[in-house]
This record gives structure tokens, sequence and C-alpha cells, in this order.
């Protein structure tokens, strides 16, 4: 019996590695019950290596009659003016969680927040569905919408921004 029971829990766990691969999930957790003081935890996950490419910069054009030497100094500057890493600003707002973000109470509403507009804390700026639960992301605090990092059904990693408040 127990070896039985042994040989379905690893199948189990095979299979649950296979639907994290095929529906491109980054964990699952399931508890199985199998009666009193039995029960089987299972936690699979894979770690998501992700790879940040920065765009080439821009490179000011020099006149044809200035010597090549002179195009350096402007390649030098190009990288100061790249832009800041999101997640890096103080004012960033982060996912708490891995899911789906909604800028809209609901599909056709008016979104929560746009670009500009001023929130107060507690305010929600946009939603996160995590397992088909919706969790409200709250500003931390008080004020204005500078950048929406996310589109309306994008899917979100715990830890992205989401939003720069100012």
């Amino acid at each position: 019996m127990t070896e039985n029971k042994y040989e379905s829990d690893v199948a189990f766990i095979k299979a649950l590695a296979e639907l994290l691969n095929a529906n491109d999930l980054t964990e699952i957790e399931v508890m199985r019950e199998y009666g009193e003081d039995d029960s089987l935890n299972v936690r699979v996950s894979k770690t998501v290596e992700t790879v940040t490419y920065a765009a080439p910069a821009p490179v000011a054009a020099a006149p044809a009659a200035a010597p090549v030497a002179s195009a350096a100094p402007a390649a030098a500057a190009a990288p100061a003016a790249a832009p800041e890493d999101p997640a890096a600003h103080p004012g960033a707002v982060t996912s708490p969680m891995v899911g789906t973000a909604y800028l809209s109470p609901e599909p056709g509403a008016a979104a929560f927040i746009a670009v500009g507009a001023s929130v107060k804390e507690g305010d929600t700026l946009l939603i996160v569905e995590a397992m088909k639960t919706m969790n409200h992301i709250p500003a931390p605090a008080s004020g204005t919408v500078k950048r929406i990092l996310v589109g309306d059904g994008d899917a979100v990693e715990f830890g992205q921004p989401l939003v720069i408040l100012e």
C-alpha cells in the first residue's frame, strides 16, 4: 500500500511539473489530503532567467568634414542619457505577486489612473489577478502618476515595477 501511494505521489509531482512547463508558470503549490494525519504538500517551482538588453544608444552623426575623433565624445555622452531602471526609482510601486495586471475595474470601464493624475495614499492604482482573485494594488503614498509601466492584461512577475509615483 505504501509503495503504491509513493508511486502515485511521484506521478502526481511529475504531472505538476509538466503542467508548470505547459502553461508557462513559475510555481505551483498543492496540498493533497489522504485522510486524518496523512497529507502531501508539494511546491514545484522553476527559476526564470531574465535577460535585459539595453537599446543601442543613439549616436549623433558627425559632419562629413569633421575628423573621426570628434564622434567619440558624443558616443561617450550617450550612455549618461540612457533611461534609468524603473525598479530603482524611489516612487516605484511593484507587484506583490505573479499575475495579470488590469488597469480598470472591468472591461470597457475607465482606468483607475492615468499619467499626470493625482492619487491619495490607499487609492487603487490597478488590479493584479492571481488564481482568479482580483487583488487591488493601493498607492503606498499620495503623489502624481509619472509613468504606467504595464499595459492592460499584461502578465506581471513578483517585484516587477508597475507604476512610478512622485
